[in-house]
């Protein structure tokens, strides 16, 4: 009320300039700087929460968990590769560079995948000897920049993967700024100590498909055919680069939605550029499908998979596996509570803190600080990764069972619903309590 008794407006805070859109407007206009940030996309899109498994009942019969087995075992790279990586669980570790993690996190990785019987991966920077020593099955990156490449490592690896694009920056490069470039991370990538590192966008030997066609070739002449070559995509045409990918000579093709995270990028690309996972995988299944290649090639699905629902669910929409990179961080002590005082030093909490970039991670992760880094313990982080992989890996047993199927591989689309019309559109499953979904043949 003012002095004459009359009802004041109630102030109303803009939807379109909201207070974090101000304080970034603040931020910009006082240093001149974009923000960069690590993670992934933190703007609500569509996922594998709004899907939902319709558990048989008499229509269908389901499987008693305690007699009767589901299995969880693929096999990756059948198509060309001489020796295919066998995996006990279809959940693998994703590409995290050496540099952008500390050696101990990149140990961790390894001692957790290999407990849990599936592969990592190496990422930007070479293959560090203990990240090969304790990793059973290791995948790696062939990538734009070509930072720690060499061919001796190559014929150590269980698999190649050549990335053209991620999830998170989808025709974007990498960063690694110069507090992380240690004197090792230097002596490998071949750079400056302390200076800051920028990722090119795109390989400097190709520029399309039938140049990636002739690179594959090399990579299979320098390995004598022996290992699977993998093609990651950021997810924006996922129907087209699978296809793409397949005409190249692909044996994987690893899909990776803008939920995906990143080392260190700008925060206008995360949020801004990309596809949500969900909209990735039908149109790439579609592209298998229709060159009559699907389960030929396999499809790992990435960006955002947290739970054993959710590898379940990207499972039933035709992946033969998937790969976690932000969850697995997480399951070694990412943005653990118990550093809470140590996170609002830097300005922020527990859950929220992503200047991974910056190389001061408490945990002892994202960091190259010599202190910093003795706070993780390689072989308790490796086994509570383990035990993470493990839950995962029983929840999406549970979910099959439930469902009457004997194998994580025999979940199918017809096993879900969705409870938006969005995420209908984009699973191309019925809209829960309907058959119908948006752009279905016929209506």
């Amino acid at each position: 009320m003012d002095s004459n008794n009359i009802p004041r407006t109630v102030p109303i805070q803009s939807a379109t300039f909201s207070n974090p859109i101000n304080a970034e407007i603040r931020r910009a206009a006082a240093t001149g700087i974009y923000d960069i940030r690590g993670g992934g996309a933190k703007r609500k899109v569509p996922h594998f929460d709004d899907l939902l498994f319709l558990g048989a009942s008499i229509s269908r019969y389901p499987l008693e968990g305690y007699r009767e087995k589901c299995e969880t075992k693929v096999t990756l790279g059948t198509r060309f590769a001489k020796k295919p990586i066998e995996l006990d669980i279809p959940i693998t570790i994703a590409g995290m560079s050496f540099g952008a993690l500390s050696g101990p996190a990149k140990e961790a990785l390894g001692r957790g995948a290999s407990a849990a019987g599936t592969s990592t991966t190496t990422g930007d920077g070479g293959m560090t000897p203990e990240e090969r020593g304790h990793s059973s099955k290791l995948v790696y990156q062939y990538l734009p920049s070509r930072y720690g490449m060499n061919p001796d490592d190559l014929r150590k690896a269980d698999a190649i993967e050549v990335v053209v694009g991620q999830g998170a920056k989808p025709g974007g490069g990498g960063m690694l700024l110069g507090q992380k470039i240690s004197d090792r991370v230097a002596e490998m990538r071949t750079l400056p100590k302390g200076i800051d590192q920028r990722s090119a966008c795109r390989h400097p030997d190709w520029t399309g498909p039938d140049d990636l066609e002739i690179k594959i070739l090399e990579l299979r002449e320098i390995t004598d055919w022996q290992v699977p070559i993998y093609i990651k995509v950021g997810g924006t045409r996922p129907y087209y680069d699978t296809a793409l990918a397949v005409k190249a000579g692909a044996d994987v093709v690893v899909l990776d939605g803008m939920q995906g995270g990143t080392a260190a990028t700008q925060d206008v690309f995360i949020e801004h550029v990309g596809l949500p996972t969900l909209a990735c995988i039908r149109p790439a299944v579609q592209a298998l499908q229709d060159l009559g290649v699907h389960r030929e090639v396999q499809l790992v699905v990435s960006g955002g998979i947290r739970t054993g629902a959710d590898v379940a669910k990207a499972m039933a929409l035709g992946a033969d596996a998937v790969a976690i990179g932000t969850a697995a961080l997480v399951a070694l002590g990412d943005n653990d509570p118990k550093w809470e005082n140590e996170y609002q030093k830097l300005g922020t909490t527990t859950g929220a803190y992503d200047d991974w970039h910056e190389g001061r991670d408490p945990a002892g992760i994202t960091t190259q600080d010599p202190e910093l880094m003795k706070r993780l313990d390689p072989v308790d982080a490796g086994r509570r990764l383990r035990n993470y992989l493990k839950v995962m890996t029983l929840e999406a047993q549970t979910i099959a069972r439930a469902c009457g199927h004997n194998h994580l591989h025999n979940l199918e689309p017809e096993d879900l619903c969705a409870l938006t019309m969005e995420a209908a559109a984009m699973a191309r499953v019925p809209l829960a309590g309907t058959d119908w979904y948006p752009g279905k043949a016929g209506f």
